[in-house]
């Protein structure tokens, strides 16, 4: 283990621990979140809002972790997923962290944000790959990007559909913060305090974004208050669309972003074979509902015909747990990982994914529940009533409200 790591004792230690090595507007770009952040602070905050009441007098001597995702074997219930930039927080953090996923027999999503090119990824960290496209203006270079993934193996398509435009990203702004990057009198401190960091930018020079490369610069723009993301992206983009990618698509098709269940149905009808529940981090839209208690609902909807994964707030295995109990089928991971490998490279990466798999073990044996399909709703209590189903049942089909129903009862009951 490098040096420096044994003490990273959990994900807001690595978080701590990437703080002080990079400068601060590199570490804000990562960490930080739309407008006042509320969206931010409520995905992790919902988790915390979730009891757990253990069910004791059970053999937990053993734990089995593994499951499937997608149909096929994972070594826990959670893939990596899509982080842009990476590379100007730590160089190679694409390859580190693709590289840990396969190490723990996890899928990896790559951005296309990312700092490591589709077919380097599949070249340097074979495994489980997943590729994540945004939804470029650029129809012709969106295509290029999906065929190539196809090409070097990626075993699944994830479609982002939560960023028609990008959010207003008030640390980004704050710091002028550009790509490609340029040292300014509002970030010269900030570089000169991380030498360590400046250096190796300056000397190797800062990496690029493989797949956007070419596209229109990604400035920030203080006048018009728009950050980095977004200034490439399709806003036209609908249904209709989708269901032309999906035509040209051969492997499994992820789509991304979902919270609300009235969009489920047309989505898993068009060949959908898994949804994330997602609202970007709280990186876009600040004021969207926590992605804990938008689970539930997308669930519903879903009704059993495709795997529903959740991403955003998890920051312990007992939120893994938790996301499992209501329904989801697994989790993605974002800015855990990510503080893993802007933390300590490779050996944070893999810390990071030891830390929760870790967690979610103890958690498994502390409630009694030795498998993940022991894991369900009896071993919750939740705030009453509880939001997500009784808020929202008249948008769904009446399958799935019947199916929500039931859950709900089931809730109620053991509370």
């Amino acid at each position: 283990m490098m040096p420096g790591l044994d003490d990273c004792y959990s994900i807001e230690r690595l978080r701590q621990r990437a703080r002080a090595r990079l400068p601060r507007l590199i570490f804000d770009f990562f960490d930080g979140g739309a407008e006042d952040e509320r969206t931010l602070r409520e995905n992790a905050a919902a988790f915390a809002e979730v009891r757990l009441a253990p069910r004791v007098l059970r053999d937990v001597a053993r734990v089995d972790l593994s499951g499937s995702l997608l149909g096929r074997p994972a070594g826990m219930p959670l893939a990596i997923g899509p982080t842009g930039a990476v590379g100007f927080g730590r160089r190679g953090g694409d390859v580190m962290l693709a590289r840990a996923a396969a190490a723990a027999g996890i899928p990896y999503a790559l951005s296309t944000s990312a700092t490591a090119a589709i077919e380097e990824i599949a070249d340097k960290a074979p495994g489980r790959l997943w590729f994540q496209a945004y939804i470029l203006q650029d129809k012709e270079r969106l295509h290029d990007l999906v065929a190539r993934a196809g090409a070097a193996g990626y075993e699944a398509l994830v479609i982002t559909v939560d960023l028609p435009v990008g959010g207003k990203r008030e640390r980004d702004l704050a710091h002028g913060l550009a790509f490609p990057m340029k040292i300014g009198p509002r970030n010269f401190f900030q570089f000169a305090r991380k030498p360590a960091w400046s250096l190796d930018m300056l000397l190797r020079r800062p990496p690029v974004m493989p797949s956007l490369a070419g596209l229109n610069r990604m400035a920030s723009d203080r006048k018009a208050m728009r950050s980095v993301a977004g200034r490439n992206y399709d806003p036209a983009f609908d249904l209709a669309a989708l269901a032309r990618l999906r035509d040209r698509w051969p492997g499994k098709l992820i789509v991304k972003g979902v919270v609300h269940g009235g969009d489920v149905e047309a989505i898993v009808r068009l060949g959908a074979d898994a949804l994330v529940v997602s609202n970007h981090g709280g990186r876009q839209l600040d004021g969207g509902i926590a992605t804990l208690w938008a689970l539930p609902e997308v669930v519903a909807a879903a009704a059993g015909r495709v795997p529903v994964l959740l991403d955003g707030g998890v920051r312990r295995g007992s939120d893994i747990y938790k996301a499992l109990a209501l329904g989801a089928a697994g989790v993605l991971t974002g800015r855990a990982t990510l503080y893993g490998v802007l933390a300590g490279g490779a050996a944070g990466a893999a810390k990071a994914l030891a830390i929760l798999r870790d967690e979610l073990a103890r958690t498994m044996q502390l409630c009694g529940t030795p498998a993940l399909d022991a894991i369900g709703p009896d071993v919750l209590r939740v705030p009453s009533p509880f939001p997500p189903l009784s808020s929202y049942s008249p948008c769904l089909p009446r399958a799935a409200t019947a199916w929500a129903a039931s859950v709900q009862a089931e809730m109620l009951e053991e509370n």
